[in-house]
């Protein structure tokens, strides 16, 4: 069986991402093997200076993601939390913590060779 690919990032800006294979933009997204959904902070109780929960790095594991890319946002201000930070090292998970920008290369030059899982920022 082949594991589906991670969709590609088309483009972003302030607010607003698009990804291949998907007609609506997102504000944030989740990617991972085979997909992309909305990213709903609220689910999991993300926040700029909480951070990003281990929920959010549970999803992109469970999926099928190998290396994660993990956006800080456009200014970065989003925080990864202590949590979530403790179980990547736990797990020994490859991962990238970068600005949007930065995230987005990263990502798309993960997605031609290996399965990344990321979370995306548009904002702050």
């Amino acid at each position: 069986m082949n594991k589906p690919k991670s969709p590609e990032i088309l483009e972003y800006s302030w607010g607003k991402i698009r990804i291949a294979g998907f007609e609506k933009p997102f504000k944030d997204v989740i990617l991972f093997p085979g997909g992309a959904e909305e990213w709903d902070w609220n689910k999991t109780g993300t926040e700029h200076y909480g951070g990003i929960q281990p929920k959010e790095i549970s999803l992109l594991l469970d999926k099928g993601a190998d290396v994660l890319v993990i956006s800080k946002g456009m200014l970065n201000r989003l925080r990864l939390s202590k949590k979530a930070r403790e179980m990547l090292e736990f797990y020994h998970v490859e991962y990238y913590h970068l600005n949007t920008k930065q995230a987005v290369e990263k990502y798309n030059e993960l997605a031609g060779s290996r399965f990344p899982g990321a979370l995306i920022h548009t904002t702050c």
